[in-house]
């Protein structure tokens, strides 16, 4: 037997094991408590990612340790699996028209949250590093290459964030290029460091040329396999491809695809899949764009799924004082360094205010090439300094992992740019009666305007309808004061074509049976039930006890809708 065969057998024989008697069971167990974390850390006004994190952590290594390693390691294609789609809902932010616009912003901003970060990362933990060895070859070699992995911005908990707080504006999509991007510098960074500190600690340096090579390889290659098949992807939809299931069983099967060769081939899947997202959005019919919005719906499982692994994986117990220590160094000097090169490359740029103010809050987050090139470290250095960077990398990440989403919502809350990336669809979920507005009238007031008395005469009916913009009345009992009717302004042109004797008449002569009514607590969908069931546009208001509060119409739903829309893409504007 080989020794690639013994070493891939024994996994395989336990992920059937799994399958078999465990699989479905854990599955289960993580989403169900995963869920319920995130839901009672969102009643906390805390991020739901965070809930998701801290379930990983009680159940995982950390605590009762019922997601054992192994059973972890098992479960590793959840987590190729989610950062694939992160990466591909990435690549779909990423506009031409976007980058033509911020380009320049996001570069500058770019150089100053890498670079900075690696130098003032590098001079702490290599002056505290010294400090306890007294050895200044392994302290610099050591904030060497902590400085250039702390470059390194994970997307998955950020994105998250952003997509649960529905947040929009020159902030959120400063972010999304940023985290896009910086891996790359990252793994440039590392490159050089490595290259530099190998030497230092008494090893044979691969050669910088051959290292960049290798990095290059890494990006054209995945770029070159996630176009193929976003290209791929986008030729069957458009041409073979009509319903939403499908779109959706395709794409993800295209998807996962590429996410399998860039794994046999050790290229990046997630910048593979953030291609496929970039080249569908720029470049395929318009038609194939809602692609994105089936994909996006598919996510939230899986994204518990992820999470709730990063916590698991997490060992809070194995730390000594000397690396903890220089982990709080580390998340100190990479917080003060992203905020210096953030702000920095932001004022350089001239981006907007609230992307030089806020921008720094939303780059804390830290996991999966941070943690892939810890792992590169302690391979390349198992003899040195490997296991104290992957010991300081797995403390750090739990710390900024649990601190980086309330820092996210803390920016964009500040930025002002949470909960505008909706639809009418989103406003109509949500929106009770009396929420809807005309101008700035509430249609919904005890004294509304849209309510006229059984014993008004025509002549006072008419002045209402010539002074307001209802085409209808609620009619109020003069003896109850409940509702007792409704006046349309079909039904007063008809009345109105009798001639002179009309003048004479009541609202109680001219007037409706009242159909069916709403409540102002009602939620816009059930009334737009009510308009579709009873085939009307017009629905009285009325309180628990049944006195008219206004008149609910169609027409002024749909107007509300519309100007909340409005103003939504006005402030984005405003913003930058």
């Amino acid at each position: 037997m080989s020794d690639p065969l013994a070493q891939v057998l024994p996994q395989v024989l336990h992920f059937a094991h799994l399958q078999g008697a465990q699989f479905v069971l854990l599955i289960g167990l993580i989403m169900f408590f995963g869920a319920v974390g995130g839901r009672l850390f969102q009643r906390l006004r805390i991020p739901q990612v965070v809930g998701y994190i801290v379930i990983g952590i009680i159940i995982g290594s950390s605590g009762f340790q019922i997601l054992r390693l192994d059973t972890i390691i098992a479960l590793n294609p959840v987590n190729t699996i989610a950062l694939s789609l992160i990466g591909f809902l990435i690549g779909a932010e990423l506009k031409l028209s976007v980058l033509r616009k911020y380009g320049k912003q996001f570069i500058g901003i770019l150089i100053g949250e890498s670079v900075t970060p690696f130098f003032v990362v590098g001079i702490l933990v290599t002056a505290v590093a010294f400090i306890f060895t007294k050895n200044a070859k392994t302290s610099l070699a050591l904030g060497l290459v902590l400085g250039a992995i702390c470059s390194a911005t994970a997307p998955a908990a950020t994105t998250d964030v952003l997509k649960e707080y529905r947040t929009r504006g020159p902030l959120t999509t400063t972010v999304l290029g940023i985290v896009a991007m910086d891996d790359a510098v990252a793994l440039i960074l590392y490159a050089i460091a490595s290259t530099i500190a190998a030497p230092l600690l008494g090893g044979q340096s691969v050669p910088f040329a051959k290292q960049l090579l290798n990095i290059a390889r890494d990006i054209f290659g995945s770029i070159a396999v996630g176009s193929a098949f976003g290209f791929l992807i986008t030729l069957v939809i458009r041409n073979l491809m009509q319903n939403e299931d499908r779109v959706l069983t395709f794409a993800l099967g295209g998807l996962l695809l590429s996410t399998g060769i860039c794994n046999l081939l050790n290229l990046d899947n997630i910048l593979a899949a953030m291609s496929i997202g970039f080249f569908m959005v720029n470049f395929a019919p318009a038609k194939t764009r809602p692609v994105f919005s089936l994909v996006d719906k598919f996510t939230p499982p899986i994204y518990v799924l992820f999470f709730v692994l990063v916590g698991a994986k997490l060992n809070i117990w194995i730390v000594t004082p000397v690396l903890g220590l220089l982990a709080v160094v580390y998340v100190l000097g990479r917080s003060l360094g992203k905020t210096i090169g953030a702000r920095l490359g932001a004022r350089i740029t001239k981006a907007p205010e609230a992307v030089r103010k806020y921008l720094p809050w939303c780059l804390l987050s830290q996991a999966g090439v941070a943690i892939g090139l810890s792992i590169a470290a302690s391979n390349d250095m198992a003899d040195s300094i490997g296991p104290q960077i992957i010991l300081i990398i797995t403390a750090t990440t739990f710390i900024v992992q649990l601190v980086g989403p309330v820092c996210v919502k803390h920016g964009v809350q500040k930025a002002g740019e949470a909960g505008l990336d909706i639809t009418e669809d989103d406003i109509l979920k949500t929106a009770k009666v009396s929420d809807v507005t005309w101008g700035k009238e509430k249609i919904c007031t005890p004294d509304s305007h849209a309510i006229v008395h059984d014993i008004d005469r025509i002549r006072n009916i008419l002045d209402c309808f010539e002074t307001h913009h209802n085409q209808s009345f609620a009619v109020k009992s003069s003896e109850t004061g409940k509702l007792c009717g409704i006046i349309t302004l079909e039904h007063l042109k008809e009345t109105l074509m009798i001639g002179d004797f009309a003048e004479n008449m009541l609202a109680i002569d001219i007037m409706d049976k009242p159909g069916p009514t709403c409540s102002p607590s009602d939620l816009l969908p059930s009334v737009y039930k009510q308009f579709s069931d009873a085939d009307t546009e017009y629905i009285p208001i009325v309180d628990a006890g049944g006195i008219p509060q206004g008149m609910m119409e169609k027409f002024a739903v749909d107007h509300y809708l519309h100007t909340r829309i409005i103003e939504l893409h006005r402030k984005i504007e405003s913003l930058g």
